[in-house]
């Protein structure tokens, strides 16, 4: 794990993870929702987040009739 963090001295196996963790330090958030103005720092949390806005619940149980936005919700429903 060649790639460390110089704020918290975390190793990472690549320097994007190591890009992405450094986020958590700046507090920058680069991905913005175009409907609400929210920011996050991953582009996979806006996707979900923009779910919200468009009502999309791409996850369909396959033992009953519910959808949801999120596969970890489809999983906690599934427990």
């Amino acid at each position: 794990r060649p790639f460390v963090c110089s704020d918290c001295g975390k190793a990472f196996r690549d320097n994007t993870t190591l890009r992405r963790h450094r986020l958590i330090h700046t507090g920058e958030k680069p991905y913005q929702c175009s409907f609400c103005q929210k920011s996050f720092r991953a582009s996979s949390t806006l996707i979900i987040h923009r779910r919200i806005h468009t009502g999309e619940k791409p996850y369909k149980c396959p033992k009953c009739p519910k959808c949801f936005m999120s596969s970890s919700s489809l999983r906690k429903h599934l427990r």
